[in-house]
């Protein structure tokens, strides 16, 4: 209770304590986060998608520079590869937002992905909950940059932006279907390349031909972000999402859905824990793997067996 208290108070090393608690698994994160969450709710939160190398850590760091000059505090979730050899974050993102680092006004944490899908660590949304207790007004979530499945932070996220940038052969290839259907906010970053007009284009007529927005009418920025071109106004376009949200009801929908995934994510993952608990003593789960390898049975019948077993 001392931690959740420290944290409802902002201390920063306190909440980097439970963060590492939760990446770890430690049983004591749970009861913390139990604490905090009644204290959750009021920060926005900002999700950062696209490719690798369309210069997402750039954007983000534009943008929380913008709204540090609104006197708003910022919580980061930069979710990195998991490095093959430790297990953690490759901390790139942390050196390019390397100026922000002094800033008692800024949270950075950067957290491994750890063979989670969807672009999103695991612990992600606990995170953003313990930086929303710890009273930040904002919480951009920048995700791994996988590709095309990058769909959970719009889950996560009350305004989701989508990043491309031109010049990567077929450049709509970067913005699958997928994506596009999740974006509030599109950004064609290093807009000083040849195509940047094109690339725009593609993205705006994507959109007209997508499914109808429940009112909002997606936005298509341009930036040059290593240059700070076209932050200002795409952070203009975050706060008009934001307003939208509010006036729209948008945001407590978004809540209610974030809600719900969380909830299945975790009802999941302590169903699949505990059914394994029963069944795994004296080698049991092994020998039904070795009987599926030997076809003395099929994967199907495998796992109705694990779950009467299990008693469900």
């Amino acid at each position: 209770m001392d931690l959740v208290q420290k944290i409802l108070q902002g201390d920063t090393r306190a909440a980097a304590r439970l963060m590492s608690l939760v990446e770890n698994g430690a049983g004591e994160a749970v009861s913390a986060l139990k604490a905090l969450y009644p204290h959750t709710g009021k920060a926005y939160v900002v999700g950062v998608t696209g490719p690798p190398g369309s210069g997402k850590s750039t954007l983000v760091d534009g943008i929380t520079e913008e709204l540090r000059r609104l006197d708003k505090s910022v919580g980061i979730v930069a979710v990195d590869p998991t490095s093959p050899f430790t297990g953690g974050a490759i901390l790139a993102d942390r050196i390019r937002m390397q100026r922000h680092s002094l800033d008692p006004g800024v949270f950075i944490r950067s957290m491994a992905t750890r063979g989670h899908l969807g672009g999103l660590a695991r612990a992600t949304n606990d995170v953003v909950d313990i930086l929303d207790a710890a009273g930040k007004d904002y919480v951009i979530i920048e995700t791994v940059g996988v590709g095309q499945d990058e769909v959970e932070v719009v889950k996560a996220a009350h305004t989701s932006i989508v990043v491309a940038v031109p010049g990567l052969g077929d450049d709509i290839q970067a913005i699958k279907a997928g994506i596009m259907e999740i974006g509030d906010l599109f950004v064609v970053n290093k807009a000083d390349r040849d195509g940047a007009d094109k690339t725009v284009t593609e993205i705006e007529m994507m959109l007209h031909l997508g499914k109808p927005t429940g009112g909002w009418q997606p936005k298509v920025q341009k930036t040059v972000a290593v240059r700070g071109e076209g932050i200002p106004e795409l952070t203009q376009a975050i706060l008009e999402h934001q307003a939208f949200m509010h006036t729209a009801e948008g945001r407590r929908q978004k809540g209610k859905e974030r809600s719900r995934w969380v909830f299945w994510e975790l009802l999941q993952e302590q169903v699949t824990e505990r059914v394994v608990e029963k069944v795994t003593g004296n080698g049991t789960l092994d020998r039904l793997i070795e009987r599926i390898a030997a076809r003395e049975t099929d994967p199907y019948s495998a796992v109705e067996e694990v779950l009467r077993k299990a008693g469900l």
